[in-house]
């Protein structure tokens, strides 16, 4: 009787035991912490291999993006696997994505640092724009990831892969912001942006949120009021509330204290008697490690592993495995189609938004990802509209997506300052200033200068902007060059005695040009022309010498293919650059002799001829591509060939002024080598790029070219010119040196070798870009 009493009470309360696991319900907590976020993505893979389930996740800033992933059901290891991608860390350092750097849609790399956008309205008021954070990747990649759960949970989160909050806040009322429904991407975006980190975004409302570590970076108290869960498991990576000063610690912690000096700190009870409160061991990292995604992601593991005892002790209901990867199979299939079957415009006059639909280009029937893609991130580039907004959002009705662009302000005058300072006398400033006005098309006028001893310039152009299904766009251009070579050292370089040799050219012409998508384009110019080369005819010159005078005025029409991929403007690491020209050129050469002519007299004689160029410029990493933060390593591979017609000129020096050039380094064109110029010419190089620590890179680089039959002197006129029956020897170039990529430019010091017996070995040293316009008949 005893026995079957006993045995009664074991399995009541066996099923009572039994009943309480299957009916505990467990919600997650995620704080915010910038990078140290990542160690969320190291707790999530513990809690799913030990088959912990969550019921509910509420986060915060770092949090509620992990939080937000895994809601929309992503696996952790596919979490991991996105952190770990090295374009991760183009999102969170808002960078642009590769091939995403030159748009030659809208306009030509400049060698401005800073670029300033000024908007002005009716009433001629002016507001100031500057661009200090470009979010446009971030905000594309969140909108294309999140969009698909957001369909199949109808924008309301409880319906979610797992029922999710995000917290922002409200800061001109101190208000915190729980977001229950609508765009998935939104609220994570909402939710991240922190102060001067991230810029906030314009709800459809009209409010701006912030980041919710204003107010609460650890939800604990949302998750409470949200879903009533029985067990808590809280994340902090953030700060902790101390119960008193902590007076023998307070110089190490300061440090990282002051970066979430705004947030609201963790309270470490909050997770309730019977939660459970992991807090990773950060101390060594800060909000901005990102590129330590591997060390953030294991710590993660390692806090989480630390208190899996407690954690399966307190939470004894188990998730089946293959039952949780089946049911998370099963919410994917659900998504629709990724057909995008509309693009609506917001915040712009109804003109600007038929401007702007118009970059968007349909393949068929519907927008494919790649044809929304392509339209966003040439109208994001296009800085007459700045704060652009991407929300992708499905329509049942129109069975497909629609994305909408919210774009609240336009920038009609901007503003370009650029500043080279170098150990040679090539020192220079760039300004630049450009006024937009937006109708049917977008009509731009731009002009700039750039001021020096060796370069100065001017340029003025009046461009129109037709987008469509082949964007093209039409150019009249005037630009002007002058180019003073000397042998001057110092940093910003002395006067020279004398100038042997200026070059100056003018050029009036008109480009058409069609960019068949973001990375090329075709452009036929035709023109008008004026170079004025002065030049001496040998080294020795007393102060009453005439340098010899050569103009060469005529017409001259080409046609030329770009591609560019490359990853930044100037030393380039990824990416590829290619160029295909034909330009034919005819002209009058009139050549007035100087007292160093040797007896040349003055001639005038008609010079035609036909120039075809290719050139071709490719990256190849040799670092691990999921090793994430890790330093450059890569080699580059150069190839550049020019064939031509050009006949002799007048003299020596007036053939070589006009010929093409070798210029594979970025100082070559600041100097005046013979052998490296001619008619014909093919040449070829490698570039190996080590990083040697953070920022800093070591480059060597080393070119050979041959001219085929090179211009030479005759030897008993060494004035005059004949050509070589032969192929050059190869001529040799080398350079190593280190490159810091500043705020304002490239910073290099260079240690050169070029084969020309005035310029055999040099040092250059540079801070800003050493960029320069095109000559008149390149």
């Amino acid at each position: 009787m005893r026995t079957s009493t006993y045995a009664i009470a074991f399995l009541c309360a066996w099923l009572l035991a039994s009943f309480t696991a299957q009916a505990q319900k467990v919600g997650l907590v995620l704080s915010g912490g910038g990078a140290k976020g990542l160690a969320h993505v190291g707790v999530l893979k513990v809690l799913e291999k030990n088959r912990i389930p969550i019921d509910y996740i509420v986060g915060t800033s770092m949090g509620a993006i992990v939080g937000g992933l895994y809601a929309a059901g992503y696996s952790p290891r596919e979490i991991e696997e996105i952190i770990l991608k090295p374009e991760f860390q183009d999102w969170v350092a808002n960078r642009p994505l590769e091939g995403k750097v030159f748009n030659f849609y809208d306009a030509d790399p400049s060698p401005a640092a800073l670029h300033l956008g000024l908007s002005i309205d009716s009433a001629f008021r002016t507001r100031v724009t500057p661009r200090i954070i470009n979010d446009a990747t971030l905000n594309y990649k969140l909108a294309t990831m999140l969009a698909p759960a957001g369909a199949i949970a109808d924008y309301n989160f409880d319906n979610l892969f797992v029922p999710y909050r995000a917290v922002a806040s409200e800061v001109f009322t101190r208000q915190r912001v729980v977001q229950r429904s609508g765009s998935l991407s939104d609220a994570v975006r909402n939710s991240m942006a922190f102060p001067l980190a991230f810029r906030p975004i314009r709800q459809e409302d009209g409010r701006y949120l912030f980041d919710g570590a204003v107010v609460d970076n650890f939800p604990t108290g949302v998750i409470k009021q949200e879903f009533k869960p029985d067990i808590i498991i809280g994340v902090n990576v953030g700060d902790v509330a101390y119960r008193k000063y902590p007076k023998e610690k307070d110089d190490q912690l300061l440090t990282s204290t002051l970066v979430f000096l705004g947030s609201n700190a963790a309270d470490t009870l909050s997770v309730g008697p019977n939660g459970i409160f992991i807090q990773p061991d950060l101390t060594d990292y800060t909000a901005a490690d990102f590129g330590r995604v591997k060390r953030l992601v294991a710590l993660g593991e390692k806090a989480a592993e630390e208190k899996l005892q407690l954690t399966l002790q307190r939470i004894q209901r188990r998730e089946d495995t293959v039952a949780l990867q089946q049911r998370r199979l099963a919410f994917q299939q659900r998504a629709p189609r990724p057909d995008f079957t509309r693009i609506s415009v917001q915040g712009l006059p109804r003109q600007q938004q038929d401007f702007v639909r118009r970059f968007f280009q349909r393949t068929g029937s519907t927008y494919t990802p790649s044809d929304v893609e392509e339209g966003y991130f040439r109208l994001v580039s296009n800085d007459f509209f700045t704060n652009v907004y991407p929300r992708v959002r499905y329509s049942a009705a129109d069975k497909g997506y629609t994305l909408g662009i919210d774009a609240r302000q336009a920038n009609n005058l901007t503003a370009d300052l650029g500043v080279l300072l170098s150990s040679r006398s090539m020192s220079n400033f760039y300004l630049g200033g450009a006024y937009r006005y937006l109708n049917r098309y977008l009509y731009t006028v731009r002009a700039n200068a750039t001021i020096g001893r060796f370069y100065n310039a001017v340029q003025g152009s009046f461009r129109v902007s037709v987008p469509g299904q082949i964007p093209l766009y039409f150019e009249p251009i005037i630009t002007f060059n002058n180019l003073n070579y000397q042998d001057t050292g110092g940093l910003l370089g002395q006067n020279a005695e004398t100038s042997q040799l200026v070059q100056r050219d003018l050029k009036t012409a008109l480009n058409i040009g069609i960019s068949p998508n973001y990375r090329s384009r075709y452009v036929l110019d035709i023109g008008a022309f004026t170079n004025r080369d002065r030049f001496a005819n040998t080294r020795e010159l007393s102060s009453t010498d005439q340098l010899d005078l050569n103009r060469f005025q005529g017409v001259t029409a080409g046609i030329r293919f770009e591609r560019n991929s490359l990853n930044a403007r100037q030393y380039a690491t990824k990416g590829r650059r290619a160029e295909f020209a034909l330009r034919g050129v005819t002209g009058q050469e009139k050549y007035e002799a100087g007292t160093t002519a040797n007896g040349v007299p003055n001639r005038t004689k008609n010079q035609r001829w036909v120039r075809l160029s290719v050139f071709s410029e490719q990256y190849f990493s040799l670092s691990k591509v999921d090793s994430v933060g890790a330093k450059v390593h890569a080699w580059g591979v150069l190839l550049d060939a020019v064939a031509s017609t050009q006949g002799p000129f007048a003299t020596y020096r007036s053939s070589l002024t006009t010929s093409a050039a070798f210029l594979p380094l970025p100082d070559s064109r600041t100097l005046f080598l013979d052998n490296y110029r001619g008619t014909a010419y093919a040449g070829a190089g490698l570039r190996y790029i080590k990083g040697l620590f953070r920022g800093v890179e070591w480059r060597t680089e080393a070119f050979a070219h041959v001219l085929v039959r090179p211009w030479q002197q005759v030897p008993e006129n060494p004035v005059l010119v004949r050509r070589a029956e032969t192929v050059s020897r190869p001529y040799l170039t080398v350079m190593t040196g280190v490159v810091y990529q500043t705020p304002v430019g490239p910073l290099s010091v260079q240690a050169i070798h070029y084969d020309d017996r005035n310029h055999r070995f040099g040092v250059f040293a540079h801070i800003g870009y050493v960029l320069f316009r095109d000559r008149s008949l390149e």
